[in-house]
């Protein structure tokens, strides 16, 4: 019967990674933690493998490596141990893989790239973490949602990148183990899921990923249909703002139904989904736009500022919606950012509105708008005594003639 040494020597004249202190540190968890159906991705040598094939805990194991060499040399070791649970494929990640697995480890290649490493097993990409980085926005979709990841990664890699990744697909983490060597420290991890990561997947959505942040909200994307994407919006932990999730949810509820804000799906304590506004934010979008496309637009967003103040419901943050207005590729200007929106008896949404466009004056110029500042905000005073349609009109007449 071939030994583990044998292996390891015979692997190493074989361009496979042999095991090192970051396999052996990595070992130790697999035979504590490793259970049901087993994933390991970058086999390498096999030795996370062949440890879990050998667990009782384990019912099956799959070995996958884009070394050919690699799938080989286990395959062999494995007919010759004549061993049952565990199958291997030659692949480029998940690129063939099929199935959800109760335990996933990886142990990638790390370090940043070197002139002078010249093998390229041992780098993770030009800074280290960029094949961990594609491993992540995948996995999820082969991880059942009470599996786990068994994870090592260094030092040299950037500790607070990896971290950032993991929070950025949702991911929930903790350190299981480390080991200081001579110029960097082992790190290995054991990382599930989050509490919103299974409810969003339970509901249909995959393949989430931080998209943006503003002041109080984070969004993430991720997709319901390969032809459908929705935005997920949460808080952010640093936020003092409290309620700002359930308040914005119950005003889209209400918007929608008069075309207004993106549309909601469905929403959580926590979190609100709805689907994805690709579009350009309004003062980018006006850069190559025709006085004819702008004044569409410009009509469209006054008439949803007015229908606002119709209802008594004041949005704010549009006398500075620089990042809250996006234009879609079709022309349709989009209100975005309902957390503040609350009722009131002296709405002023229109009267912010012109405001902003007073602001932009020259550009608006620029495409052909003769604006007259002091005469604007004279009808937008007439129209915060009295907001009716004749004012509006007079407003538009002024803006768009």
């Amino acid at each position: 019967m071939v030994t583990f040494m044998k292996i390891v020597l015979f692997i190493s004249k074989m361009d496979i990674y042999q095991p090192a202190e970051d396999s052996y540190l990595l070992n130790k968890f697999v035979k504590k933690v490793a259970s049901g159906k087993v994933l390991d991705m970058g086999t390498g040598s096999g030795i996370q493998a062949l440890t879990a094939v050998n667990s009782p805990k384990v019912k099956e194991v799959l070995a996958v490596d884009i070394n050919k060499t690699a799938i080989t040399v286990l395959q062999k070791t494995i007919h010759e141990k004549k061993l049952k649970k565990i199958k291997v494929l030659n692949s480029d990640l998940f690129e063939k893989v099929t199935g959800q697995f109760g335990c996933i480890i990886f142990n990638p290649p790390y370090l940043p790239q070197d002139k002078n490493i010249t093998d390229a097993a041992l780098y993770g990409g030009k800074k280290g973490w960029e094949i961990s980085e594609h491993f992540f926005q995948q996995v999820s979709n082969y991880l059942t949602p009470t599996g786990i990841i068994l994870f090592l990664f260094s030092s040299l890699t950037n500790k607070s990148k990896i971290e950032q990744i993991l929070t950025d697909h949702l991911f929930q983490f903790k350190e299981l183990g480390k080991q200081k060597l001579a110029f960097e420290e082992l790190y290995v991890y054991k990382i599930t899921k989050t509490t919103l990561l299974k409810t969003l997947e339970k509901k249909g959505i995959k393949n989430i990923h931080y998209f943006a942040h503003g002041k109080r909200g984070v969004i993430y994307a991720g997709t319901k249909t390969t032809k459908q994407i929705v935005a997920i919006k949460v808080n952010r932990k640093e936020s003092t703002a409290v309620g700002r999730i359930t308040n914005e949810a119950k005003w889209l509820k209400l918007l929608n139904k008069r075309s207004i804000g993106p549309k909601l799906l469905f929403h959580g304590k926590d979190y609100l989904t709805y689907e994805f506004v690709q579009g350009k934010f309004l003062l980018d979008w006006l850069e190559n736009k025709d006085k004819g496309t702008i004044k569409l637009v410009l009509i469209s967003l006054l008439q949803q500022c007015f229908e606002l103040d119709q209802l008594k419901i004041n949005k704010e943050e549009l006398h500075r919606p620089f990042k809250h207005i996006l234009i879609t590729k079709e022309n349709q200007p989009v209100l975005i950012d309902f957390e503040r929106c609350y009722k009131t008896d002296k709405p002023h949404n229109l009267t912010q509105f012109i405001e902003f466009i007073c602001r932009i004056k020259t550009e608006l110029e620029q495409k052909g708008f003769p604006i007259s500042a002091d005469k604007l905000r004279e009808l937008a005073k007439q129209y915060k005594e009295n907001q009716s349609k004749q004012n509006l009109n007079q407003i538009l007449n002024l803006i768009l003639r």
